[in-house]
C-alpha cells in the first residue's frame, strides 16, 4: 500500500527558508509587527533586547522569521558562547586584545568641556589608555593661558588642546595663538559646540538647526528639534548615538588624531 506524506501543502505555498543570523550586540534589525528598529544590546534564552536611536528598549521573542535585517526576513538566534573580539577600536585603530593601560604620560590633552571629554573617551578611549594619554577639560578657554603657564610644556610633557569654534578672527583664535609653542599645540573644529561634530544622520535628525545669536545654543537646539529643555538629557541622547568614528564629522576626527600624535611624539 502506497504511503503519503501527512503534509498536503503544495510546495509553492510552503514558506521559503530564511537565513539564521546571530544576535550579536550592535546588530541593527527591525521587528516587523511593531516597526520597532534598534540595535541588539542583549540576547538571552528565548528573547532579544533592542535599543532604538532614542535609547528606548524593547524585548522581543526569538521566533522564526521574526525580524528584518536590511529589509530581508531573518531568524535571529543566540550567538555562540565565545564572543568575537572586535578587530578595531571605535576610532578605527587595530584593537590590541588584552593590552593593559600604559602608565600615564606627563603630557596631556585638554578639551573645552565635559561633553567634549566624554565624546573623546567614547571614540578614542581605548587608544588613549594604550598610549597613556590623560584627557582633562577646561571650564572655559579664558583659563587656557594660566593653565599652560602652570603646566609648563616641555619635550617630556607635551600639551595638546582642543577648542570649540576655532575660526580666524575670534577670541578663541587669539588665545590659541598666544599659548602655542613648540611643545603646546592648540587645534580646533569650526562648530559652535561639540554637539555639531556628531553627524546629524547618526542622531536621527536631518540637520543641526541654526540658533539666533544671543540665544543659548544648546537650549535653542533642543527647542528647534522639539526636545525637552534639558540639555543634559539631550547630550546623553546624542552621545548614545555615537558608536565609532563613522558617527563624527571629519573636522573633529582629524584634530583629535593630530593631538594624540603630538603628545605621543618621541622626545
Amino acid at each position: 500500500m502506497r504511503q503519503y506524506s501527512a503534509d498536503l501543502t503544495p510546495p509553492w505555498k510552503k514558506p521559503k527558508p530564511v537565513p539564521e543570523v546571530a544576535a550579536e550586540p550592535g546588530l541593527v534589525v527591525e521587528e516587523p509587527g511593531t516597526g520597532f528598529c534598534g540595535a541588539v544590546i542583549r540576547c538571552e534564552a528565548g528573547t532579544v533586547t533592542l535599543e532604538d536611536r532614542f535609547g528606548k528598549h524593547r524585548v522581543f521573542p526569538l521566533e522564526p522569521r521574526g525580524f528584518l535585517l536590511e529589509g530581508r526576513v531573518v531568524t535571529l538566534v543566540r550567538p555562540s558562547s565565545a564572543p568575537v573580539r572586535p578587530s578595531r577600536t571605535a576610532s578605527g585603530s587595530v584593537a590590541v586584545p588584552g593590552a593593559r593601560a600604559r602608565v600615564a604620560r606627563a603630557g596631556r590633552i585638554y578639551v573645552e568641556g565635559r561633553h567634549d571629554a566624554e565624546l573623546v573617551e567614547r571614540v578614542w578611549g581605548d587608544d588613549l589608555r594604550i598610549e597613556g594619554v590623560v584627557v582633562e577639560y577646561l571650564e572655559g578657554i579664558d583659563d587656557l593661558p594660566a593653565i599652560v603657564d602652570e603646566f609648563g610644556p616641555g619635550a617630556d610633557a607635551r600639551l595638546g588642546v582642543l577648542v570649540d569654534h576655532l575660526v580666524p578672527g575670534t577670541k578663541e583664535s587669539r588665545i590659541a595663538e598666544a599659548v602655542t609653542s613648540e611643545y603646546a599645540l592648540v587645534v580646533g573644529h569650526p562648530y559652535i559646540d561639540v554637539w555639531e561634530a556628531v553627524k546629524p544622520a547618526s542622531v536621527g535628525i536631518p540637520d543641526w538647526p541654526r540658533v539666533p545669536r544671543g540665544q543659548d545654543w544648546k537650549t535653542g537646539v533642543c527647542r528647534a528639534l522639539g526636545w525637552p529643555d534639558n540639555t543634559g538629557a539631550a547630550w546623553q541622547r546624542i552621545l548614545g548615538s555615537v558608536h565609532s568614528y563613522r558617527d563624527l564629522e571629519p573636522e573633529l576626527l582629524g584634530r583629535v588624531e593630530e593631538l594624540i600624535d603630538f603628545v605621543t611624539a618621541p622626545e
